[in-house]
């Protein structure tokens, strides 16, 4: 029997895949044999391997659309094509909403909306004509679907992701797939900076259902599943990562357990 988790003759693309939570996907797919380019604008100190096998990086920044067409047309000459994007480079640095400027929320938008919309428009056009088509699945966040104080135009932005990602499912059908994962806390080589000491993680991860905030590896298999022939027909659906949810507030204010 075939194993349909078998990507050894698949070229796959992580944007961000050098860390944290790209370097899990980037990782998961190496696991499991596939040709794994990453990018990003600074080259990590070591490359994500697995069995053997090393990413391939090139240096870009994702919110140039002239760099993204030039890597993916290096990458589809190169490897002779590219089955999967895993668009996961995002991120925000918290902002007062009333004060931030224009061009910072701008920025904002275009690394996590705009980059991921011009790289799959670009992928797109290489997976339409391949005989095995091809899957994109999106990183969104928790922020997507919930308030995101101190940082709106990222929560907003990754709100719009998960509603590219049903469009595109739409428009690039039969050949390509699309789907969105939306991931909670994720614990990462940085989660010091946003959570404290080992203490403050471990209290966080308390307060998930789950007991543990995620870690890089368990998006990297969300990723495998969504891009195997086992989703052959999950497309245009959003997958939620989160360990279970937020125990409502209201329940922590009435003492209720």
């Amino acid at each position: 029997m075939r194993n349909k988790l078998d990507f050894s003759a698949k070229v796959v693309i992580v944007t961000g895949g050098g860390k944290g939570v790209g370097r899990g996907i980037s990782e998961r797919f190496l696991q499991h044999g596939a040709t794994v380019i990453i990018c990003g604008r600074s080259q990590p100190d070591t490359l994500p391997s697995a069995d053997g096998k090393e990413a391939v990086f090139f240096p870009i920044d994702v919110r140039d659309a002239d760099a993204i067409q030039n890597l993916v047309n290096t990458v589809a000459s190169q490897y002779g094509r590219i089955d999967v994007l895993v668009n996961n480079a995002g991120g925000a640095p918290a902002a007062d909403a009333a004060t931030v400027s224009p061009r910072f929320s701008e920025s904002i938008i275009r690394l996590n909306l705009l980059a991921p919309l011009n790289f799959s428009q670009s992928c797109n056009t290489v997976m339409q004509n391949q005989d095995s088509g091809g899957a994109i699945i999106n990183i969104a966040s928790v922020s997507a679907v919930r308030p995101s104080p101190g940082t709106a135009a990222y929560g907003a932005a990754k709100a719009g992701l998960v509603s590219l990602t049903s469009s595109l499912a739409v428009e690039w059908a039969p050949k390509v797939r699309s789907n969105t994962i939306i991931a909670g806390l994720i614990r990462t080589e940085q989660a010091h900076l946003h959570y404290g000491d080992e203490a403050g993680i471990a209290a966080i991860g308390n307060t998930i259902p789950l007991g543990r905030m995620a870690i890089p590896e368990d998006i990297g298999d969300a990723c495998l599943f969504l891009a195997s022939d086992l989703a052959s027909y999950v497309s245009g659906s959003t997958l939620t990562l989160h360990g279970g949810g937020e125990k409502p507030a209201f329940l922590g204010a009435a003492n209720v357990d």
